[in-house]
């Protein structure tokens, strides 16, 4: 079983930094939820997988100012990719989404998040990529934030849009940890990568095909 586990890890990408050298280790700071936004801009932070893919998607969008992959959900001490990766520290492999609600609607960012960037219907994992810290979660960081998310799941829900229950968690930000520097912007900077192939390449393709509007222009 130990070796058909290890097995599994290599070939289906059971983690996503399998197929990433290891890097600096920067310090990842806490983060007030409303630390850095301007009067312009808002935060929110969403977890669904393996935060490359997430950042991914969210730093496609138009009116996104910043999307910067972390960990939400447990303490500053453990917020450190080896220890967030056993499971055990409360976190979930995050990303931090600044946007200007000018340019683009926090409905519009919940849209993408559940019908592009993950499947909100599996528990605690995303694809090939098993446990907690890999959950489906929204953190929000205001009360009409809260509404908008459990509106739109109950809307979801309603039309039936999946073929079984949603499994995102709604809770509070309470901080952000940004990760170590190797995982920003890991998508873009390793297109090649075979995780990023396999996993995210077809979630940025199915964004343009479904939200084509809102994807920044490439020029």
């Amino acid at each position: 079983m130990k070796l058909f586990q290890s097995l599994r890890l290599l070939f289906a990408g059971s983690l996503c930094a399998i197929f990433v050298t290891a890097g600096l280790q920067a310090r990842a700071a806490t983060a007030n939820p409303a630390a850095n936004a301007s009067a312009s801009t808002q935060k929110v932070v969403f977890a669904g997988g393996c935060f490359w893919g997430i950042e991914a998607v969210f730093e496609s969008l138009k009116g996104v100012t910043s999307a910067v992959s972390g960990y939400s959900g447990g303490s500053a001490a453990t917020a450190h990719y080896d220890i967030v990766s056993t499971g055990t520290t409360g976190h979930a492999e995050s990303v931090e989404v600044t946007f200007d609600p000018a340019q683009i609607s926090f409905q519009q960012l919940l849209e993408v998040f559940f019908l592009v960037a993950h499947d909100p219907t599996e528990l605690n994992r995303q694809g090939p990529d098993d446990g907690t810290q890999y959950r489906s979660v929204v953190f929000y960081t205001s009360e009409e934030q809260k509404r908008d998310v459990q509106s739109y799941i109950a809307q979801l829900t309603k039309q039936k849009t999946f073929g079984a229950p949603i499994v995102t968690q709604v809770v509070p930000l309470v901080a952000f940890y940004p990760a170590e520097a190797y995982h920003q912007h890991f998508a873009s900077h390793n297109p090649y990568n075979p995780y990023i192939m396999i996993n995210d390449a077809p979630k940025l393709v199915h964004l343009h095909q479904q939200f084509p509007t809102l994807v920044k222009s490439s020029s």
